[in-house]
């Protein structure tokens, strides 16, 4: 049963001229002044969305993108200074990119967040994908054995430091402590300073490939997942669910399907569904355009690739549509009872799912964000949990 809803945020500035036969991204360069506002748009998102009463607020952590795409850099100090300034809403790390960090800073920063908001901000954590990012900072992307190995053993140091008052660590990557002389003796143990109020900590981890390990992986540590993008569409939901629930399973749990996973969606209400793909289209095209290219939705052939980067060979190239999308389930697009219906029909097939994070497409303005978020709190949330709805009125 639905009873959470989310939305995300990657901190994209309000793009102009989008879609597929706009200016490609790597044509844009925006100032560092438009690049801050990034931060205040985000207070706004999260602001509405505290008043509306929604659950929990996803962002992303990424670097390096004067494209205006991605750009929130600290997912933990942006978290705390949120939690700061609304009252009830919960902030998710979508994804905190551990082969970035060494894990012992992440993990104290996230304790220092747990304490200092009250157990409001939820844990993430994930791999990365932008080569920019990812080996800038000295860690293995492209090398994909590497960076799992990496985030791997990055994660396993950081639930042992969550987890454990004093621990030790011999991988291939950490060494934890270092056996140096401190004050007279050779160190052989750490603890964590300050360790997380709330144990377990809630973790959750985005679901891409889906591959045996990363269940298998997810399942060790208890970790949840998160099905969206491109993994919402062409059948590989119902695959990740099965395969989510076998992992757990074979650690002895047994999970509904649905159980311990949300959904992610982009969304857009109007008048009609026909209304709403046209308001929605390009920034769809422009989600395409960034994410397509990184291998995050599924089939991208090189062909359609180079169409994205050079918007004069679009129109002899087939590329995704959001009538494509609207039709698979991965883009809930129409009137708040249709988007009701697509959501009811979900919550029939996965009787386990609790939670759905519905978000606009990339570079959708803060206007007509603000205003979707409205629409979608007053007049698709009453459906399933009418009590709370009411009272954010």
């Amino acid at each position: 049963m639905i009873t959470k809803f989310d939305s995300s945020y990657v901190g994209s500035v309000d793009l102009e001229d989008a879609g597929y036969l706009g200016k490609p991204i790597n044509d844009r360069w925006y100032s560092n002044e438009e690049l801050a506002d990034v931060m205040h748009k985000t207070v706004a998102y999260a602001k509405q969305m505290d008043r509306l009463g929604y659950d929990t607020f996803w962002m992303a952590e990424h670097h390096f993108q004067p494209e205006g795409t991605e750009c929130i850099p600290n997912l933990l100090m942006m978290a705390t200074h949120l939690c700061g300034v609304t009252k009830n809403l919960k902030i998710g790390c979508g994804f905190n990119i551990v082969p970035m960090w060494h894990p012992l800073r992440l993990a104290e920063d996230y304790a220092m967040a747990d304490i200092l908001t009250g157990g409001r901000v939820i844990f993430g954590i994930g791999r990365g994908y932008h080569t920019r990012e990812v080996e800038t900072f000295g860690s293995p992307l492209i090398d994909q054995d590497a960076n799992r190995e990496l985030f791997e053993e990055g994660v396993d140091v950081i639930f042992r430091s969550f987890n454990e008052e004093r621990f030790s660590h011999k991988g291939k990557y950490f060494t934890l402590p270092p056996e140096v002389p401190y004050r007279g003796y050779t160190l052989k143990e750490l603890t964590l300073v300050p360790r997380p109020l709330r144990l377990p900590v809630e973790c959750w981890q985005p679901i891409q490939s889906g591959s045996q390990r990363a269940f298998d992986f997810m399942a060790k540590y208890g970790i949840s997942g998160v099905i969206g993008g491109g993994s919402a569409e062409g059948g590989a939901v119902d695959r990740h669910m099965a395969e989510f629930r076998a992992a757990y399973q074979r650690r002895g749990i047994e999970l509904k399907p649905g159980e311990r996973l949300a959904l992610g969606y982009q969304f857009c209400i109007a008048e009609s569904r026909e209304a709403a793909i046209a308001k929605a289209g390009k920034f769809y095209e422009e989600n395409m355009k960034m994410f397509g290219e990184l291998r995050l939705v599924r089939a991208i052939t090189d062909q359609q690739i180079a169409a994205m980067r050079d918007p004069s060979l679009v129109p002899s190239t087939k590329l995704p549509r959001i009538e494509d999308a609207v039709k698979a389930g991965g883009f809930l697009a129409g009137t708040p009872a249709d988007i009701i219906e697509a959501l009811k029909t979900v919550e029939e097939r996965y009787p386990g799912l609790e939670r759905v994070i519905c978000t606009m497409p990339l570079g959708t303005h803060l206007a007509d964000t603000l205003e979707q978020l409205d629409r979608f709190a007053k007049e698709v949330i009453p459906a399933f949990r009418p009590a709370r709805a009411a009272a954010a009125d």
